[in-house]
Parts: C-alpha cells; sequence; structure tokens
C-alpha cells in the first residue's frame, strides 16, 4: 500500500437527545482506518451501524469525541478535528470531494454554474471551467437545454447526475462517496463507475458508501465493516 491520505486513529463519536432527557447513543468508542491513493475503501455495516457518520466526520459535518483525522493536505497532515473553519474550508477547496446523496444547490444558479464552481474556487478561468462542466454534464447524459436551468426543478437522477459531475470535476486527492450511483439508471451507473476508476488511476484515495453490489464490486478495493470495528473496540 502506498503512503495513506487519511488516517482515523482512536475516533470516537456519540450523539445526544437532547429532547429525551439527554440519552447519549454511542456509535464509535475507538475507530480506525487509513485509506491510501488509488484505493476505493467500501464502507460496509447495517443500516445505523455508523458508515453515513464516518463520512460525515471526516467531511467536518460531525465532531468527534476523541482521536485524530489526519489528512495529508497541501503536502502536511493536518488534524481535522483540531482544525479551524478557515482550514477546513481551505481542505474542501483543494484536497476533499464529497458526493452526498442529495444535491443541495442555491436556488435559481444553473447547472451548468453549480458544476464549474470547485474549478473556480480553485482560480480556474470562467470559459475553462464552463467547458470541463459542460463535457462532464454530456457525459453523464444530462440534457444541454438543462444546463442553463436550476436543478431544483430537475427529478431526481439528473439532480444526482449534477451532483457526481459537481464532485469529479476538481482533481481531489480525497474522494467521500455517499451513494453515488443512487437514483441512476444502468447506463449512467456505468458512467460513474468508469470515472472513479479513472480517480483511482490518477492516485485518488476513495471512501464510500455502494449500496448497488454490482457497483461495489467492480469499484472497491478493500472493504471496512463499520459493525466489526464497532464490536472490535
Amino acid at each position: 500500500m502506498t503512503q495513506p491520505t487519511l488516517i482515523l486513529r482512536g475516533v470516537a463519536k456519540s450523539f445526544t437527545l437532547h429532547q429525551q432527557q439527554g440519552t447519549k447513543i454511542p456509535v464509535f468508542e475507538r475507530l480506525d482506518l487509513e485509506v491510501a491513493g488509488s484505493e476505493c475503501v467500501v464502507l460496509r455495516g447495517a443500516s445505523g451501524s455508523g458508515k453515513s457518520t464516518v463520512l460525515r466526520l471526516v467531511h467536518g459535518n460531525y465532531k468527534a469525541l476523541a482521536g485524530e483525522i489526519l489528512l495529508n493536505h497541501d503536502g502536511q497532515w493536518l488534524d481535522l478535528l483540531t482544525a479551524t473553519p478557515r482550514q477546513i474550508m481551505e481542505v474542501r477547496r483543494l484536497t476533499m470531494g464529497y458526493v452526498s446523496q442529495f444535491l443541495r444547490v442555491i436556488p435559481r444558479v444553473p447547472a451548468l454554474e453549480i458544476v464549474a464552481e470547485p474549478l473556480r474556487r480553485r482560480g480556474v478561468p470562467a470559459g475553462t471551467a464552463r467547458d470541463r462542466a459542460a463535457a462532464l454534464l454530456a457525459r453523464l447524459n444530462v440534457p444541454e437545454p438543462l444546463w442553463s436551468l436550476s436543478p431544483m426543478t430537475f427529478s431526481g437522477g439528473e439532480q444526482q447526475r449534477v451532483n457526481v459531475a459537481h464532485g469529479f470535476i476538481a482533481d481531489y486527492p480525497l474522494l467521500l462517496l455517499d451513494e453515488p450511483t443512487a437514483s441512476l439508471d444502468a447506463d449512467n451507473r456505468r458512467v460513474v463507475v468508469e470515472l472513479i476508476l479513472e480517480a483511482r488511476a490518477r492516485g485518488c484515495a476513495m471512501l464510500g458508501i455502494f449500496h448497488d453490489q454490482e457497483v461495489r464490486d467492480a469499484v472497491g478495493t478493500r472493504d471496512f465493516d463499520v459493525a466489526e470495528a464497532r464490536a472490535a473496540a
């Protein structure tokens, strides 16, 4: 295995239900995981085992109670648990992409601009960013008449293809994938598989959830069973 891009070490997480007498629900007591370049590690486990929680901890949407989440960012190790909000934003600009299950966008912003936005934040000229966004939308079979429209009105499958294009347009060293083929037909699932394999070939490290067995078998390099990790801690 090459040098890790992402290291989770001794990560602990629980949720407190403040409206139910402060009941605490433990998720992890000590989670350890490494992901290297060109790997696609598949998170396994039953519903409620904590797969999505792992992704949200890495992305910074959730805060762990203890441990380290170390990311190789701009040639240096950064602990995402102690990083400042400014550092997290910089990580998301340069190092870490995220394809979630649901597209969250600003109303009235055209699909083409949404897909181009990660490149624009990196300083890529507007015309170049839009050209690359158009090529990716075309590859994902999003009809050209829709590119100038807000995806708020799109079907679930069309929104997901915009979501995938937004996540894959920049060459991030780390990609988090939360069911990227959800709501997609067979043809578009194949395109997403191709994008994942191409990202792996260029050295991208990926951590993902895939409920589609065929997709999981096609893109995964190894499994990480979240439930087993919880039981072993």
